[in-house]
């Protein structure tokens, strides 16, 4: 019997969001129109597809579309994690002694393909996975299942056997929707409450004995 933990990424084992906020007002601001930290906040968890069409909402129309907009993001993105791209020393600790152990890991990320390579690569993370699944590789982004089920279904696991690590509501929805136990990781108050909300086991930082005792290990 496969066991397995499946990690978000964004918020969970580096903290990009402030890049990310930055990445979004500088192309939001190429294309004429200002958002703030809080407009592109609002969107954490949800895939870029949802985010895209939440923002240019808020833009009124003044941005691109997804796909036209998104090497502009790339490449905000890219030199913002030029600065320094923080990794969380409790959860990329979990990982490096988990895949030690030869414990299977997988990455389930909202991020497009191009961004969690990116992200991976900047924060010199991706040699520990054997599968990572993005937001755009799936039918439905978080809070629905599919990513989740399909990094079990690429770890030969079934996911009732598997661990999910979280830091957003939609994102804790999501694997708990999979049939996963889920660790809900709270980098802030925000993040707990909403984690509390849809039913995740809420901690301040996420370790490799707390996993392998949920794991069974």
């Amino acid at each position: 019997m496969i066991r397995a933990v499946v990690f978000d990424c964004d918020g969970v084992l580096v903290d990009s969001e402030p890049h990310s906020w930055a990445a979004w007002r500088t192309a939001a601001a190429h294309h004429g129109h200002t958002l703030t930290d809080g407009d592109v906040a609002a969107c954490t968890g949800m895939s870029y597809a949802d985010t895209h069409a939440h923002l240019a909402s808020l833009a009124g129309g003044a941005l691109p579309g997804p796909e036209a907009l998104l090497p502009e993001l790339l490449s905000a993105l890219e030199s913002s994690y030029a600065a320094g791209l923080r990794r969380f020393d409790d959860a990329v600790g979990a990982v490096a002694e988990l895949a030690f152990e030869g414990v299977p890991l997988a990455v389930a990320s909202s991020s497009v393909r191009a961004r969690l390579d990116l992200t991976l690569a900047a924060a010199d993370l991706g040699r520990y996975f054997d599968v990572t699944v993005a937001g755009d590789e799936v039918a439905a982004g978080k809070p629905a299942p599919d990513v989740y089920l399909r990094a079990a279904e690429l770890l030969g696991a079934d996911p009732r056997n598997c661990v999910a690590v979280e830091d957003s509501g939609p994102g804790a929805a999501a694997a708990l929707a999979a049939g996963m136990r889920v660790i809900g990781v709270a980098r802030n108050a925000d993040h707990a409450g909403r984690l509390v909300e849809v039913g995740a086991g809420v901690v301040g930082g996420v370790d490799a004995p707390t996993i392998r005792l949920l794991l069974g290990i």
